[in-house]
């Protein structure tokens, strides 16, 4: 079979390679998409993502597609089913998984990262890590429930009421998932900021954007709620708390550079009383995600921008590539 191999950093070939074997508890997929993402561009060249990818590996943590063999254990998937994977494998013995947290997991393995994923034709996956995908969502936008789900579990942090003014930072595709989801969730006003100017109308029509910032350009009133940085960078790690009214949360989600800080004024922090959230991976978020896509308030396909071939991948992922928000993978048909 097809397979796209990481083999060293910033190299990738695609390769025949064996079909994998079914463990007893396992069910073997055929992948119809792929996501790529952050994490990807991350493990690419050698950075680390929800944990270290160490080569030959075959990266794809986004996945969806059929189910075309399921191990002697597995009783909630059948050949056949449509299906996606929540990636993320915890031990369940560990202090973290212990106290519910497992998202925190210390020995934390995924799919596409630390074991082979889905940007190769077949790929295996534990049963319990396994959902269905409901009829009436398309394989390409359930390659979306992990990203979905990250941001699912960075709202579920929060303490949401429709009052709410909500500032999304970041107009790309995990901003726009965010600036949905807590439109979806009840927050009856929600802003965003971002870089592109072009896509403040179909923000504004499509998903109900009551303002836009250039991020640049502007100066963000300190009138917000809710604030969720979905970007990543020191300055608008800033902006965030920068843009925050008494008693608002303030949701760090984008993923910074491991060694990159940023600064804010600690008595704003006390005066204001701010609650400032980190948010790690998307622990019993995949149900949610699945519902929000088949009752059709996320849509992800109008804002996935790029589909690609396995041959395609790594030309993006080494920056060849020029105005993605959001690629996707076309694996089989």
């Amino acid at each position: 079979m097809k397979a796209l191999v990481l083999t060293d950093v910033k190299h990738m070939e695609v390769k025949d390679v064996p079909e994998p074997t079914v463990k007893p508890n396992e069910v073997k997929i055929e992948t119809k998409y792929a996501g790529v993402c952050g994490t990807d561009h991350a493990l690419y060249n050698g950075l680390p993502g929800s944990a270290d990818a160490v080569p030959p590996i075959v990266l794809g943590h986004e996945n969806s597609g059929v189910a075309v063999e399921v191990g002697s254990e597995v009783t909630n998937v059948k050949v056949g089913d449509r299906v996606t994977v929540d990636p993320n494998i915890y031990c369940g013995q560990c202090f973290y998984c212990h106290t519910g947290r497992p998202e925190l997991c210390e020995n934390l393995s995924a799919v596409g990262v630390t074991r082979d994923g889905g940007l190769e034709q077949y790929f295996t996956a534990p049963a319990t890590n396994v959902y269905q995908i409901p009829d009436n969502v398309s394989f390409k936008s359930a390659a979306a429930t992990e990203p979905i789900s990250c941001a699912v579990h960075g709202v579920q942090l929060l303490k949401l009421t429709p009052y709410q003014n909500a500032l999304v930072i970041g107009d790309g595709f995990m901003g726009q998932i965010f600036a949905q989801l807590l439109k979806a969730y009840g927050v009856h006003r929600v802003d965003l900021g971002g870089l592109v100017d072009e896509r403040e109308k179909f923000n504004h029509d499509k998903f109900g954007i009551d303002k836009t910032y250039n991020t640049k350009r502007d100066k963000i009133p300190a009138e917000y709620d809710i604030v969720i940085e979905a970007v990543g960078l020191p300055e608008t790690q800033e902006q965030a708390i920068e843009a925050t009214r008494k008693g608002a949360q303030v949701l760090m989600f984008g993923v910074g550079k491991p060694d990159a800080h940023f600064s804010m004024n600690t008595y704003e922090v006390y005066q204001k009383q701010l609650t400032i959230q980190g948010s790690f991976i998307n622990p019993n978020a995949f149900e949610d995600s699945l519902a929000l896509l088949s009752s059709k308030k996320l849509d992800v396909e109008s804002i996935m921008s790029h589909e690609f071939s396995l041959d395609q991948v790594e030309n993006f992922l080494a920056g060849n590539v020029k105005g993605v928000s959001k690629a996707v993978v076309k694996v089989t048909d």
